[in-house]
């Protein structure tokens, strides 16, 4: 009665980005503290994706039970000495489909884990091949709380998507009292695949030509090997996972988690940060058509929008631009936070030439442009004012 249970329709971004990464094919590494249900997490998906799922604990095996056992046949000198795959193995080929579970991975010696390499990364067990309808996703604790725990040896760490396994405490409570999170395989529009592929490789090239030294770069700890970080391999993973995300109309968060999973915190902010870009209008179709521009909602990128209209009025001034900008401007102030024009009504400000008349848009941004400044003013004076207390 206690294992009888039931899903609910729920969401779960780690869950789904989990899912995600399942269903492009790409292996996984949930890390995680001991009990935070990794395991269990893997279960349920396996039953909800009516996956078999097959469980290895890699600590307690050999280096030859991931790259065969040497078997002797009647004439090896002609036929060579073949590698026997282990009998998990051969099920899954067998059964043509599957969830392979690579448990306490970072118990696992350095020995085991390069025999997992090409387990990993080519799906071969000795002379057997596993079929494509396996998908692998390994488990892992800190080594600060596995037993006798080691650091991921980079070459297998580069070849996983590395997630990070939390609990929420409305989902274990949920879960204890019979109802646990529905995983459910992401939805791809074949409608939007080739846009979502041309996309995806928009945005990683884009970066790596603005950013080259992004296109490897090996970290210089152990800890942070054992890790994500860029490579081409991984970013090749990374390119997958966009166009996925972006078929399945995948949150930000959930792509937010695959892409820093893959190919590290640093470059993944930096990926995210340039296909937000990417999305953003064009200036200078933003100054030919004030009056019926859409500004983002967010307020960071209504700021970098803003900018880079000024910006393009200063690259090429012209009386009939500049007031289109402060159109805009005012736009700005009727749709989002006044803060946010502050600063490119400034600089627009400074770019007035002496024939130029002031049009008539620009009196209701004087007045917040003047209220900022009496608050900077007052914060200046109110820090003042706290620095000389302290000094005393």
């Amino acid at each position: 009665m206690l294992r009888d249970t039931a899903t609910e329709p729920r969401p779960n971004g780690q869950l789904e980005a989990l899912t995600l990464a399942v269903a492009a094919d790409l292996p996984v590494l949930l890390w995680g503290e001991p009990g935070i249900g990794k395991t269990a997490a893997l279960t349920q998906l396996a039953a909800t994706l009516d996956l078999p799922l097959t469980t290895v604990i890699a600590s307690v095996h050999e280096p030859s039970d991931f790259s065969g056992l040497p078997i002797v046949g009647d004439d090896p000198a002609r036929q060579g000495v073949p590698m026997a795959p282990p009998d998990w193995a051969v099920r899954l080929v067998e059964a043509g489909r599957g969830l392979l579970f690579l448990d306490e991975l970072s118990t696992a010696p350095p020995a085991v884990q390069a025999a997992l390499l090409r387990l990993v990364l080519e799906r071969r067990i000795g002379a057997l091949q596993l079929p494509p309808g396996v998908r692998i996703v390994a488990a892992a604790n800190p080594r600060s709380s596995a037993a006798d725990g080691w650091e991921l040896s980079p070459p297998l760490a580069n070849r996983f998507v590395h997630l990070q396994w939390t609990h929420e405490h409305e989902v274990v409570v949920r879960g204890l009292g019979g109802i646990w999170p529905l995983a459910t395989l992401p939805r791809l529009d074949p409608a939007k695949l080739p846009q979502a592929v041309e996309f995806a490789r928009r945005a990683v090239c884009g970066l790596l030509t603005a950013r080259p030294t992004l296109v490897h770069r090996l970290p210089t700890t152990e800890t942070r090997r054992g890790g994500p970080w860029p490579s081409p391999r991984s970013w090749e993973m990374t390119l997958a996972l966009i166009a996925f995300a972006t078929a399945a109309d995948a949150s930000r968060d959930v792509l937010s988690q695959l892409v820093r999973g893959t190919v590290g915190d640093g470059p993944g902010l930096e990926l995210l940060a340039h296909i937000d870009r990417m999305d953003l209008p064009d200036p200078e179709l933003l100054l030919a058509d004030p009056d019926t521009a859409l500004l983002p909602e967010r307020g960071d990128l209504r700021q970098v929008v803003l900018d880079g209209v000024v910006q393009a009025v200063r690259n090429r001034p012209d009386k009939s631009r500049w007031d289109a900008a402060w159109a805009l401007l005012a736009r700005a102030l009727a749709t989002g936070a006044p803060d946010l024009v502050v600063v490119p009504a400034t600089t627009l400000a400074s770019l007035r030439r002496e024939d130029w008349d002031v049009p008539d848009t620009i009196g209701r941004l004087t007045g917040v442009v003047a209220l900022s400044r009496r608050a900077d003013r007052a914060a200046e004076r109110t820090s003042a004012s706290a620095s000389r207390k302290v000094g005393r």
